[in-house]
């Protein structure tokens, strides 16, 4: 599926679960710094991405950056 095909929810959470993926240290990566997975984000808007939801996302960093403070890897 592509574009609008895609089910709304499910473009937003493909948000959520990239910024998530690249945020988190996994057994085969480091983590990216909160910055540099925005700008990814950003740069994969209209490709990846909705470009209306990288908008919403934009919007809503701070609460993404409040969320990954309270659930910080350890």
């Amino acid at each position: 599926k592509t574009g609008d095909s895609i089910d709304y929810y499910s473009r937003i959470v493909a948000i959520a679960d990239v910024f998530d993926a690249l945020v988190s240290k996994r057994s085969y990566k480091d983590s990216w710094n909160p910055e540099q997975a925005y700008e990814e984000i950003v740069v994969q808007s209209g490709r990846q991405f909705d470009p209306e939801l990288v908008e919403v996302f934009k919007i809503c960093y701070p609460k993404f950056l409040e969320i990954l403070d309270k659930y910080k890897d350890e």
